[in-house]
């Protein structure tokens, strides 16, 4: 059974000056995510745009038993658009990605319609038997602002799709250190 095992950090970029630097590094994979989730628990659809073309995938991804289980297949591009009609929660992000060792960092910048960031996020996936993350690497480390606590539902995609829930986040964090 796949099982995702992530820690999530919150970053401070709302000016941009990571996101460039990512961009700019070498090794680090560019992608644009436009992201759904469907009306049952679980159910997500995702287009995942990168320079060597589109990918189009439904996910079922769930928490059982403290660990969360990702399933994951390639659709069309019309079986996606015709799920993308019955979306609720949508959002789009800049994705930038790097295995470091045995783990894998995405840094997910949350974009606006006009494409400004409003939050963002690093994650680091490990293997399933870890559960200490490691440090950020020297290029997120000045940016971080907290680590979530294994499986905060508050730092989700689907949560953070909501842009007044997410700017609310960050203000607390910003503010307090940690997440209200």
């Amino acid at each position: 059974m796949p099982i995702e095992n992530e820690r999530k950090f919150v970053l401070d970029d709302l000016s941009g000056a990571l996101e460039a630097r990512l961009a700019a590094r070498p090794g680090v994979k560019r992608t644009y995510l436009h992201q759904a989730y469907l009306d049952a628990s679980g159910l997500r659809i995702r287009s995942i745009e990168a320079a060597d073309g589109t990918q189009r995938i439904f996910s079922y991804k769930r928490l059982v038993d403290d660990q969360v289980v990702e399933i994951e297949t390639e659709i069309s591009a019309l079986d996606f658009g015709r799920l993308w009609k019955i979306r609720r929660e949508a959002l789009q992000k800049a994705r930038y990605s790097w295995p470091d060792g045995r783990f894998r960092w995405d840094v997910d910048f949350f974009k606006t319609e006009d494409g400004r960031t409003y939050f963002a996020l690093a994650e680091v996936e490990m293997p399933e038997t870890e559960t200490q993350p490691p440090s950020p690497p020297d290029v997120l480390a000045p940016h971080v602002l907290l680590l979530a606590r294994r499986n905060d539902q508050r730092f989700t995609s689907k949560r953070l799709a909501d842009r007044a829930h997410a700017e609310g986040l960050l203000a607390a964090v910003r503010e307090k250190g940690e997440a209200a």
